[in-house]
């Protein structure tokens, strides 16, 4: 991650500490959380500012990256360590992360689009299926 896009990253998480889970900006209004994940290399733990969707209990998150080729670091670390910490609002609580698959996907994928119109856009900037990760309660 470049260092812009970090210290970006630590002004939302700061921000959504403060501010009970509330964030400015190009994400005011959108549902935000904190996933702290653990690094696929290093394993070195890394929070996540990410917009979510509600799902239940559950929370999901896309692994979109603004529509870039590759998938975003956190999403290969979830995918390599599935426990992490998500805070939402002012709860913290942790969560298994798992990948949704085939009408699952679609049907997460399709509602995220509707509510959220630049996830049309980041789906056509790129080649590669977005990935959807369901933030199960554990």
């Amino acid at each position: 991650m470049s260092d812009d896009m970090n210290d970006w990253n630590q002004q939302i998480i700061a921000e959504f500490r403060a501010n009970g889970g509330k964030v400015g900006g190009p994400f005011e209004g959108a549902p935000m959380v904190l996933v702290t994940h653990t690094g696929a290399k290093t394993g070195t733990q890394r929070t996540t500012p990410l917009m979510a969707q509600e799902r239940g209990d559950d929370l999901v998150v896309f692994a979109s990256k603004a529509g870039a080729p590759d998938n975003p670091d956190w999403y290969h670390n979830l995918v390599a360590n599935p426990t992490a910490t998500v805070e939402f609002g002012a709860d913290t609580f942790p969560v298994t992360a798992r990948v949704a698959e085939g009408d699952e996907r679609a049907g997460l994928w399709t509602a995220q689009k509707a509510a959220y119109p630049q996830f049309q856009g980041y789906e056509e900037a790129t080649t590669r299926t977005i990935p959807v990760v369901v933030l199960e309660r554990s």
